[in-house]
């Protein structure tokens, strides 16, 4: 009883009765939920598991257009290609690659006399500024000497070869002398020494009925078109991983000419004898 005679009051509130379980049974439930979650991502996996995203480079970027690089080194022979008695010839030969966007002979003028041949032309370097356009470095061997010219070639919307603007002379691709082999193996078996050094003699002199006769069931070899006399074997030894012999010898052709040539050859060995199954090429690939 409180002060001044009143009397304390007590509120009654009605709840159902599911409400009062949920609230009571709701943990249990999550932690339940929560296990056959687990269980059923578990069986999931097991019989189908998750495979890694295969990243490949789009067909643009690998894609090589050998139209577009011959189309290059044509430009390339052509720009190169002059003789100071005969300018109208030479921006004549240069017009259908020029068009009316780049200057007459791509903007080359040749010096009052003189002129320049072009022996040979090869594409060396390949970049790629956007998918279809592509700049090409060409070397080329001129009678002044070597050059190196960078050509860049793209393809229309129709799929025609197009200049993507004027040529530029440029430096060699970077390059180093040779560098040292590797220290391999050396090849200790006698007899398969014995197989190789007549293997190749017999390769390199033209010899297919002979090199038959120690050749795999099956292997397929092309001899050199220069029929060359096996001097020695300087060097014998197991190519990295094995299953093939790198052999380094000394061979003169009929004019008296000496090389010192190395060959890589697959070796076998079938019944106790050793057989040879490539030499250098694979002719059929």
């Amino acid at each position: 009883m409180r002060a001044g005679g009143e009397h304390a009051r007590v509120a009654v509130r009605t709840q159902s009765l599911w409400r009062i379980r949920l609230a009571r049974e709701l943990p249990r439930y999550a932690v339940l939920a929560a296990a056959a979650f687990g269980l059923l991502a578990t069986v999931r996996f097991t019989i189908a598991p998750p495979r890694p995203i295969e990243v490949t480079a789009s067909s643009s970027t690998a894609a090589v257009d050998p139209a577009a690089q011959a189309y290059a080194a044509l430009f390339a022979r052509r720009y190169l290609t002059w003789d100071a008695r005969e300018p109208l010839r030479d921006e004549r030969e240069l017009t259908p690659f020029v068009g009316s966007q780049l200057a007459p002979a791509a903007g080359f003028v040749p010096p009052a006399e003189g002129a320049q041949a072009v022996a040979w032309v090869e594409v060396v370097q390949s970049r790629e500024r956007e998918a279809g356009s592509h700049v090409y470095t060409v070397a080329a061997q001129t009678s002044s000497g070597l050059v190196y010219l960078t050509v860049g070639v793209t393809r229309t919307a129709a799929g025609a070869l197009a200049l993507t603007g004027y040529p530029a002379l440029v430096g060699a691709p970077a390059s180093s002398a040779a560098i040292a082999p590797p220290r391999l193996r050396t090849v200790e078996d006698p007899a398969l020494q014995t197989v190789v050094h007549r293997g190749l003699s017999n390769y390199l002199a033209g010899a297919e009925t002979d090199l038959a006769a120690d050749l795999a069931p099956g292997a397929a070899v092309s001899p050199p078109s220069i029929a060359l006399q096996l001097s020695s074997i300087v060097n014998e030894t197991w190519a990295p991983g094995g299953g093939s012999v790198l052999a380094t010898v000394q061979a003169s052709d009929g004019r008296g000419a000496r090389y010192e040539l190395t060959y890589e050859i697959d070796v076998a060995l079938s019944h106790g004898r050793w057989e040879l199954s490539a030499i250098q090429t694979e002719p059929d690939d």
